[in-house]
């Protein structure tokens, strides 16, 4: 009982740590909606500052624990939102993955080049890191011991530990879930967008949760340093231990949690004090965590009812080349390969020759990245076990005295026997989620299978020999180049076949539209055993090639954690594409001998790879996509200027047709509209040019709402009315022409500052944070709790539920929420796009009383609607919109049957020939 009870204890001290790391990156998981894989790294970065304070420069903990965990670390946190979270916020997933596992891969390299730097150049008088074994924690000195349950001991480091975790995650939680700070955080992540139309400045909110996840991150660490001395791989490694925790706790609930990283603690030493058919299992111990990991998410999945092929929600960019024709689009990359060719065979030398042969092994490695993230938008941390699992079963085959082309061919199905075993939870999982869970295999993989040595030949390790091709064979290093070329194209052709089959098509189906694939036929198990059946044979046969040319491999060859530093190079290059990988593998291989002419620290060029990330925070598809698109953008600028030119050398104006003669007569009606409600206008948009990307949608807009009145804004669907209203409320910037809010010029203005300003926007759809509570959706908009009250007297469906997420409400009850809070505090404006959407007569009809309340109130209304019937009975103004354009502005009393149809419609419903009204005037969708 006491060896238990030990062992209980000593379990929730390491639990704490563990929960306090999980804490933290729940939090900027809940806040931001950004899972940071380098939130190991930076605990390792605040232990480390901790360490040279202390031990170094002799500072005395209770200064030097404050400086790191309150200073140093949230400073960090700020440092790294401005550089590159923020911009992470809105892009998808893969980016986020591979921005974060940058940043795991160059915050540890960052802060010992600058501990070398400090030490050799300017002489400070620091201690090594490898002294990290002698770091001390933030307990007092000396310590003290006790023994409060008989032989089972407990010192003042332990309670420490135990006591500022369990006081951290506490705080933390009051500060989510009691403070208007957590619940704007909250409702950032939730729908970042509908935030700042409640007033939230987003980014700050975003800085305020990045600070706060740093300081547990450096807490955590500090803590951990005693245990684990200064080893980056360790703090990697107790990052993912500790999203075991997180993923228990549904990255969402910090008390589910924190009791999570306890409980794991606990269990770890649990089995390693009594589960002894583990000693029967190298390497089982130290792997409960990521079986745990696996598992929990496994159930995490289920429990969210992920469909199959939920996967990334980042779209494939647009091909920038394809206004190109083939033959141009081939000549770069064969004008690159013979110019290769030509330096292989005339003047490259053996050594730098097999330094491009290692980086076209690498290439083709990086070929799988292609299939499974560029392809499929899954991203799989595992492909370097693939690698190392082929090579290994290679050499165990050929060991055993099978001809070597039979002993590829093991290695090769073994690899893809190993994906369609990880492809089984991709069915289920996807995003971070199955990142996390490949991962966790690769750990296992790592710490299990390669460990056992009648696999893997203990650290000796197999002998795998070059083999010959008839007329060469692969010891000459130029006979490798010509090989890796060679297997590279027909894997590129192999990629593009595929995208252009119907295997190719179900795959993007299922990416783009998981619900809807098996509507058609589609089966999504299909698609994605064969996309990960084909990457693992090709990350399998790269693996056996990489050793082939080396000439043996061992299970430390190639670490789970290289295929961190793979899918960094691959994404930042651009992953959707073969000449990304070609180009990774290259740059892998050929640029740390380059760095190594320039300098002779071991950590600049890690730090160079993993800063990789903020790139990919402003340029998410990488360099390859970002290049043609500056390419792209310069042929449509010179078209652009040719067209330009050929209508001044004389092109006669089209003549203008009947429609077009309408349209300019309605335009001087609405130009001379907006002129007599000019003066007493609280919002008005002048001359309105907008639209997205290349798409103009607006095309000079002009429109004054007044104070106490009721402006209807009607058209089909496309003619740009949510574009207005997008334009009104600052999520869209016009690119001509310019908002007035009150008589002020509030262009610039964000939409959160608008929004303060007392503009209140509901957009289309419903307005509401769906995860939030009926309650914390009012409050984001009425922090008072008399505002509230007044608001359940008025509405008391939503006092029966205010403790109900929005989201489990009906439609008709959600719009009703999202336009509660301007009864109670009216705004100056208030723009309701599409407000009857959905809903049933009855709620239609309370919603339009709202809104004539309102006006009643003195509010100036803007309601966008494509069905006319109801509004025109609540409007003053009426406003048709067509293909951007304001057709006809005026009275609500003016508006008869002939010109609804003429200028909603587009058609002239007296007229006997309709064929003019329709010449040029179809809408155009919006984006």
């Amino acid at each position: 009982m006491t060896e238990l009870l030990g062992y209980v204890l000593s379990g929730l001290v390491t639990g704490a740590i563990f929960a306090l790391m999980a804490s933290g990156l729940t939090l900027s998981y809940s806040a931001t909606g950004v899972f940071n894989f380098a939130h190991g790294a930076v605990g390792f970065l605040a232990a480390l500052l901790f360490f040279e304070l202390t031990s170094g420069l002799g500072w005395p903990v209770w200064a030097a624990g404050p400086v790191t965990i309150l200073g140093a670390a949230p400073a960090l946190g700020y440092a790294l939102h401005r550089l590159m979270f923020r911009g992470l916020a809105t892009a998808g997933e893969t980016a986020q993955i591979v921005a974060t596992i940058g940043l795991a891969i160059a915050l540890p390299a960052l802060g010992l080049w600058t501990v070398d730097v400090l030490v050799e150049t300017f002489g400070a008088d620091l201690p090594k890191v490898t002294e990290g074994a002698a770091a001390r924690g933030l307990g007092p000195r000396p310590v003290h011991s006790w023994h409060p349950f008989g032989g089972v001991g407990i010192d003042s480091d332990q309670l420490t530990t135990f006591a500022l975790a369990v006081l951290a995650a506490g705080a933390l939680w009051a500060v989510m879930r009691r403070t208007p700070l957590g619940l704007r955080m909250r409702a950032t992540v939730d729908r970042r967008a509908l935030a700042t139309l409640r007033g939230v400045d987003a980014d700050a909110a975003s800085a305020q949760a990045w600070m706060l996840g740093t300081m547990l991150a450096g807490l955590a660490g500090v803590l951990a340093v005693p245990a684990l001395g200064l080893d980056s791989g360790a703090f990697t490694v107790l990052m993912f231990a500790s999203a075991t925790a997180a993923v228990f706790g549904r990255l969402h609930s910090i008390p589910v949690t924190f009791a999570a990283g306890l409980a794991l603690g606990v269990v770890q030493n649990l089995v390693a004090g009594y589960a002894d058919f583990a000693e029967k299992v190298t390497g089982f111990r130290t792997a409960v965590p990521a079986i745990l990991l696996f598992g929990g998410l496994l159930v995490l999945g289920r429990a969210r009812g992920r469909a199959a092929g939920t996967i990334a929600e980042d779209a494939p960019p647009p091909d920038y080349l394809a206004d190109l024709p083939r033959l141009r689009r081939a000549l770069p990359w064969g004008l690159s390969v013979a110019a290769l060719l030509v330096w292989t065979f005339t003047l490259g030398d053996d050594y730098w020759v097999g330094l491009v042969a290692q980086g076209l092994v690498l290439a083709l490695i990086f070929c799988s990245f292609v299939v499974v993230t560029g392809i499929g938008g899954m991203v799989n941390l595992a492909q370097a076990s693939f690698a190392a699992l082929a090579a290994l079963a290679a050499g165990l085959a050929f060991d055993k005295g099978l001809p070597f082309p039979l002993a590829v061919l093991i290695g090769v199905l073994a690899a893809v026997a190993a994906g369609i075993l990880v492809a089984l939870p991709a069915l289920r999982l996807g995003g971070r989620i199955l990142a996390l869970a490949t991962l966790a295999l690769a750990l296992l993989a790592d710490q299990v299978l390669f460990q056992i040595d009648a696999f893997s030949n203990g650290t000796v390790g197999w002998k795998l020999p070059a083999f010959s091709l008839g007329v060469a064979d692969t010891n000459d290093v130029r006979v490798r180049v010509v090989l890796l070329l060679a297997l590279i194209g027909l894997v590129g052709l192999l990629i593009r076949n595929l995208e252009r089959s119907a295997s190719g098509r179900a795959i993007l189906a299922v990416r783009s539209a998981p619900t809807a694939a098996p509507s058609v036929g589609i089966s999504a198990t299909r698609a994605k055993l064969t996309l990960f059946g084909l990457a693992s044979g090709i990350a399998g046969l790269g693996g056996v090639l990489y050793a082939t040319f080396n000439g043996q491999i061992t299970a430390t060859d190639l670490p789970a954690l290289t295929g961190f530093v793979w899918l960094a190079v691959v994404v930042l290059q651009g992953v959707r594409r073969v000449g990304g990988a070609v180009l990774g593998g290259l740059v892998m291989a050929l640029f740390p001998e380059v760095l190594d002419n320039v300098t002779d620290s071991p950590y600049v060029g890690t730090i160079l790879f993993g800063l990789g990330g903020m790139i990919l925070a402003r340029h998410p598809d990488g360099v390859l996509a970002q290049l043609a698109e500056r390419r792209y953008r310069r042929r449509k600028r010179r078209d652009r200027l040719a067209a330009a030119e050929r209508a001044v050398s004389g092109t006669p104006e089209p003549a203008r047709t009947h429609a077009g003669a309408t349209e300019t007569a309605a335009a001087k009606v609405g130009a001379a509209e907006g002129e007599r409600a000019g003066s007493e206008a609280v919002l008005r948009l002048e001359g309105v040019v907008a639209g997205y990307g290349d798409v103009t949608v607006l095309r000079g807009v002009d429109l004054a709402v007044p104070a106490g009145s009721v402006v209807a804004l009607l058209g089909a669907n496309g003619a740009g009315k949510s574009t207005a209203c997008a334009v009104a409320g600052g999520t869209l910037r016009p690119t001509a022409g310019r908002v007035l809010l009150d008589g002020r010029d509030v262009t610039a203005r964000s939409a959160f500052q608008r929004a303060r300003d007392g503009l209140y926007l509901a957009p289309e759809g419903r307005g509401v944070f769906p995860s939030l509570t009926v309650e914390d959706n009012l409050t984001v908009w009425l922090p008072s709790a008399a505002d509230r009250r007044q608001v359940y007297e008025r509405l008391p469906r939503l006092a029966e539920r205010r403790g109900v997420p929005a989201g489990a409400l009906s439609g008709g009850e959600q719009q009703i929420l999202a336009l509660a809070p301007a009864l109670v505090r009216p705004p100056r404006v208030l723009v309701a796009d599409e407000p009857s959407l959905g809903l049933a007569p009855l709620v239609v009809a309370q919603v339009f009383e709202m809104f004539g309340e309102l006006r009643d109130r003195g509010v100036a209304l803007l309601v966008v609607e494509e069905k006319a019937s109801e509004v025109l009975a609540l409007a003053d103004t009426v406003a048709f919109m067509g293909n951007g354009r304001l057709s006809w502005t005026g009275p609500r009393a003016e508006v008869d049957e002939d010109r609804l149809t003429s200028a909603y419609l587009g058609l002239a419903a007296s007229a006997p020939d309709p064929a003019p009204a329709a010449a040029g005037n179809a809408p155009e969708g919006e984006q």
